[in-house]
């Protein structure tokens, strides 16, 4: 277990409607206004979905979040894009974000966005 936790730093929530389909814990990418929809493999994403109810979902914008990953991903400053399976993978043309911690064994990375 790690002595160092990143958890909620500088998080930043919006509540979007959501498209059918998006889970919480998935990245997502803006399908409309004010809607939010899950990405498929190479998408640039806009944020991680959380809580989903009624419709509506809160999604995290901005700050540090653990996300599923496919490995293998650098450490540092990198171009992100949606694995198509509700993580994320390293692209050459995606979202920039800082990845601070990548767990080999459990296929997740901590993210800032």
């Amino acid at each position: 277990m790690s002595k160092i936790s990143f958890e909620d730093i500088g998080s930043l929530i919006v509540t979007f409607d959501a498209q059918e389909g998006v889970q919480a814990g998935q990245v997502v990418k803006v399908t409309g206004n004010g809607t939010v929809g899950p990405c498929q493999q190479g998408d640039a994403f806009c944020g991680v979905a959380g809580s989903v109810k009624n419709g509506a979902v809160a999604v995290q914008v901005d700050g540090f979040v653990q996300v599923a990953a496919t490995l293998p991903l650098q450490l540092g400053n990198v171009k992100l894009a949606a694995n198509g399976t509700g993580g994320v993978k390293a692209a050459e043309d995606g979202v920039s974000a800082l990845v601070v911690d990548v767990d080999e064994v459990g296929g997740t990375a901590v993210i800032c966005l």
